[in-house]
């Protein structure tokens, strides 16, 4: 799943916490390899299925 550009900031603000957080989730779930970054101009924040199977289940 290709999730659209959005700042780290704009989705503080849509799930109702702060820019570190974001960040610290989002490095976290990098690491554990449930998300991608992809550079440059077509990239952007690649979701695998594995993160999306968890949230929907807990």
């Amino acid at each position: 799943t290709v999730v659209p550009k959005i700042s780290q900031e704009t989705l503080a603000e849509m799930v109702g916490t702060t820019r570190s957080r974001v960040s610290f989730f989002m490095n976290r779930f990098r690491k554990l390899g449930f998300i991608h970054y992809a550079g440059g101009e077509e990239g952007g924040l690649q979701v695998h299925s594995s993160l999306l199977n968890v949230v929907l289940h807990d």
